[in-house]
């Protein structure tokens, strides 16, 4: 997912409705942490007033290839949506045509001028695309406007609600391709994603999504031992897979969430105040393989503290984001903490990790390291 340093708050994006109080991910499946499970998603529900489809895909296959030694590849694409007038995109589904590689894909708004300089760096990479750890690739602050990951079917906005596209708009399509399998050699993908975009007749309440990271500070497992068992030596391996920037990433979280102070454990968490008032319409947590439990909480340990998200049994394959049946209202210096298990255990269990060395787990973009990150969408304060 998009790399953020504490204790700036990024963009993301979307989901639809639902009924639970306190939303709780449905139970892991017997084999919760495989992977890339591939299924044929449900058709798109029916057109409100005012939307119209737009469908969008790769113009030809793409063969993604692991950059620097690593086992994943994240490709950048330029989409265009056509967009003439002013809209908002009020929903979307992501068509993965190859899901056994598609760890997750990410869809930027680029402004005129962004998409221009996202052109030229097309133009200069050979191939399809360009590679783009972390974000866009592009200069200034692209808004995150759309994604999916395993277990995401069709995300719409509620109703009244959708992230503003002016003329001109057009997307990066960031993919992250998973080629920890070494039957992913040689496969292509040619993904597309089906927006929902209504016209600016009457104006929609904007959108923007915020992320919360915790660190990651996961040891080997009794048992287990090897050269990046060593911390420092696992910091340098991510740095040297997906940059500088990402080698950084750990450092930042530990800055921002525990003063500098590193806690080996199982289990970490992060507080995060709020920079401006709203309302939090859904969530979802995202993770690795390695995931055991994510938990969202607001102002916990305070008089009228609320779990925004509880998900006690990680599943992979079950990323969708869960809307809150009572939409949330936060104000700005509220308290967001996420916090989460992960079970170095599990690699003994899992195809893709049995064949890689025992590591110390760090904050990383690849599969094969490890995230915890809360997702609140949500609307200004009126």
């Amino acid at each position: 997912m998009k790399r953020v340093l504490i204790p700036a708050a990024a963009l993301l994006l979307v989901a639809a409705c639902g009924t639970t109080d306190t939303p709780v991910a449905a139970p892991a499946t017997s084999n919760p942490h495989s992977g890339h499970t591939a299924g044929s998603a449900p058709p798109a529900t029916g057109l409100r007033s005012g939307e119209r489809f737009v469908d969008l895909a790769l113009p030809q296959p793409y063969t993604p290839k692991a950059p620097n030694g690593g086992t994943d590849d994240y490709r950048c694409f330029v989409v265009d949506p056509g967009l003439t007038e002013n809209a908002y995109l009020t929903g979307s589904q992501f068509q993965p045509q190859n899901a056994a590689i598609v760890h997750h894909a990410i869809f930027y708004r680029l402004d005129p001028q962004q998409a221009t300089e996202a052109a030229k760096v097309d133009e200069q990479t050979p191939g399809e695309g360009w590679t783009c750890f972390g974000d866009a690739g592009v200069q200034g602050q692209t808004a995150w406007v759309a994604h999916w990951a395993p277990g995401a079917g069709e995300t719409l906005m509620p109703s009244g609600f959708g992230f503003d596209m002016p003329p001109g708009s057009k997307l990066v399509m960031q993919v992250h391709y998973n080629l920890l399998d070494p039957g992913a050699a040689g496969q292509t993908d040619q993904s597309g994603i089906k927006l929902r975009v209504a016209t600016a007749t009457s104006p929609l309440k904007p959108l923007s999504t915020d992320l919360f990271p915790a660190p990651i500070e996961l040891p080997c497992a009794t048992g287990e031992s090897g050269p990046l068992c060593d911390r420092d030596a696992a910091i340098a391996d991510v740095a040297s897979r997906f940059g500088e920037d990402a080698g950084e990433q750990e450092k930042h979280l530990i800055q921002g969430c525990s003063n500098g102070k590193v806690t080996a454990g199982n289990t970490q968490h992060c507080d995060q105040p709020v920079e401006a008032a709203g309302t939090i319409y859904m969530a979802a947590g995202h993770m690795h393989l390695l995931g055991r439990s994510i938990k969202i909480e607001l102002n916990p340990g305070k008089p009228g503290a609320q779990t925004i998200l509880d998900v006690p049994q990680y599943n992979f394959d079950n990323q969708a984001l869960v809307p809150l049946a009572k939409p949330i209202p936060v104000k700005a210096g509220d308290t967001v903490r996420v916090t989460c298990t992960h079970d170095a255990k599990l690699r003994k269990l899992l195809p893709q990790l049995q064949q890689l060395p025992p590591r110390y787990v760090v904050w990383g973009e690849g599969t094969s390291d490890e995230m915890c990150l809360a997702i609140l969408v949500t609307a200004p304060a009126a």
